[in-house]
């Protein structure tokens, strides 16, 4: 038996199947957008940005934290250098330098 509660014309029944293949139509090709080799790698390019963007966030951060408390350890809270502490890493740079210059030359002669 034929179901006959469809009262549409035959015009409306066609409109109805245009609207339903467009809409296809426009599935089809939005899936054949994101399936195209050139989508996935720039996806894929866009969440190795994102990541390598986060990462080096996080790592400037934490450089930032490092900087800022050895900065701690060698300036007063007025901004002013703490001399019990500058003066000996001074001396130690100098000799280090100094060890550097004057240690081929020894070896030379």
């Amino acid at each position: 038996m034929a179901d006959t509660s469809d009262t549409r014309t035959p015009a409306q029944i066609e409109a109805d199947i245009r609207r339903r293949r467009d809409v296809l139509a426009e599935t089809l090709d939005e899936i054949g957008v994101r399936v195209h080799p050139k989508t996935i790698v720039g996806d894929a390019r866009a969440k190795v940005v994102a990541n390598v963007d986060h990462t080096v966030g996080r790592a400037y951060v934490q450089v930032n934290r490092v900087v800022s408390d050895v900065k701690a350890q060698f300036v007063d809270e007025n901004g002013s250098p703490r001399m019990t502490r500058v003066l000996p890493v001074a001396l130690v740079a100098v000799g280090v330098v100094g060890l550097l210059v004057l240690g081929p030359r020894r070896r030379k002669r």
